[in-house]
């Protein structure tokens, strides 16, 4: 029986997962708007034979833009830059089905997997910013209930949209003069209620078949599309008790779809600070937390869990009134679980700022530490690997793929090379079969 291996991928946050990070003595404060940086976290990233490069998106600019740098130029254009950097690591990139159409999705993310050689993943998100519906528009986004059916239409016609080009469609024939099989090219002809295109796509099958899906929400909604579509979810849980259920309920509802739960990868996020010893990562991220301040922090603190500074006191912990209200508060219901879950603990506002600020988990150790945190996550089901994030880009990446690697691989837990060049294969997922190709066998099989 094979060994269970690791999926690793990193989100890469232009300068880094630490808001002092563009600031720091090894940070790259125009990281956001340079090309190149990109392309070299890429090649750091495809050197450590992670699985992917995942690029999470904005559609509204920060509040504040003049505390940190954000996302600013498109993922879909920058996948492009890195793809063509590097050969094997495959590239997970966010667009959202709110403010999106299923024809241009399609067609972009199809002729991307081209461009990489079959590398590309959807991540698909439904976006929670309210900001972001001016910005298209909205008034105000759809209710949340009407945003996940409408993204579960938009996921299916993408589909059929991939599938509109039969694997041996593309003849390209030079002795008959066909370059393509106009048979075996087929419309969509989808009218919904939310959605409409009758297709065929202009791009051919792609080397993977078709990019890889994933999905980042933990609403029951975001749930049950993660089971019905995603071959990896993205989610964010700081207790492993709550990964350990929110696990079990994604293979639970992947299974009532008649999936196959092995091929559903769960990837919590991670957030890490790495050094030689525990007490040099722990220098490192004291030297961040300075930089940064604390204190400065609190705004930020406050407006993840939807109340106002004042109503914090750095040196308490959360007021026990506040805690309901985070917990209904609107957005990212992950987001908010997670932030619910920390501030259940007691700790003071100042230690959940320390520990990430009730974002993704925080671990911060040795290679080894960090290596033995990933361990047990994963073999007490609460993940199927992660989606690491690096306090500094690249020299935070480069410790994890030069140190952290290393010990995964010597312990069995991760690959030693890719098993092949397209992100399904990294994944272990085979590519689905042409709706069309397997219309037509059980028509021949039926006789």
């Amino acid at each position: 029986m094979t060994q269970r291996k690791l999926r690793i991928n990193v989100n890469v946050q232009s300068s880094g997962a630490h808001p002092a990070s563009w600031r720091s003595p090894q940070g790259r404060p125009l990281a956001t708007v340079d090309i190149a940086h990109f392309q070299e976290v890429a090649r750091i990233a495809e050197r450590g034979k992670l699985d992917a490069v995942f690029l999470a998106d904005a559609l509204a600019i920060h509040p504040d833009p003049s505390t940190a740098p954000m996302w600013t130029i498109d993922p879909i254009v920058l996948t492009t830059a890195m793809a063509l950097a590097t050969e094997n690591i495959g590239f997970i990139v966010s667009n959202s089905t709110t403010f999106s159409q299923p024809y241009n999705l399609a067609r972009a993310f199809l002729s991307l997997d081209h461009i990489s050689g079959g590398r590309v993943g959807w991540n698909i998100v439904t976006t929670y910013d309210e900001r972001a519906a001016t910005n298209f528009g909205l008034a105000q986004l759809p209710p949340h209930e009407e945003r996940y059916a409408a993204a579960a239409e938009f996921v299916d016609l993408v589909l059929k949209l991939w599938d509109s080009w039969e694997a041996d469609a593309l003849v390209a024939d030079l002795a008959s003069g066909v370059f393509a099989d106009h048979a075996r090219i087929h419309k969509t002809g989808h009218v919904g209620k939310y959605a409409a295109a009758t297709g065929p796509l202009q791009v051919p099958r792609s080397p993977q078949g078709r990019p890889l899906l994933v999905q980042a929400g933990s609403s029951p909604q975001g749930r049950d599309l993660a089971a019905q579509f995603a071959e990896g979810v993205f989610t964010i849980q700081q207790v492993l008790g709550e990964a350990q259920a929110y696990y079990a309920d994604i293979k639970r509802r992947a299974s009532a779809y008649g999936r196959d739960p092995a091929t559903v990868a769960v990837l919590p996020g991670i957030s890490l600070v790495i050094g030689g010893t525990e007490a040099e990562a722990r220098a490192r991220k004291r030297e961040l937390d300075e930089i940064a301040g604390i204190d400065k922090q609190l705004p930020r603190y406050a407006a993840r869990l939807g109340v106002a500074p004042s109503e914090l006191d750095l040196d308490k912990p959360v007021p026990t009134h506040l805690l309901e209200r985070i917990r209904s508060a609107p957005g990212s219901r992950g987001w908010a679980d997670a932030n619910f879950a920390l501030a259940s603990e007691g700790l003071t506002v100042r230690e959940i700022i320390a520990q990430g600020g009730g974002a993704h988990r925080l671990v911060v150790g040795s290679p080894e530490q960090i290596a033995d945190h990933i361990q047990s996550w994963f073999e007490a089901g609460a993940a199927d690997g992660f989606n690491i994030m690096s306090d500094v880009y690249p020299d935070g990446l480069a410790a994890f793929s030069d140190h952290v690697v290393p010990v995964l691989q010597k312990r069995g837990l991760f690959r030693t090379e890719y098993e092949g060049r397209t992100l399904r294969e990294h994944y272990g997922v085979p590519a689905p079969e042409n709706i069309h190709t397997a219309r037509a066998r059980a028509l021949r099989a039926a006789g």
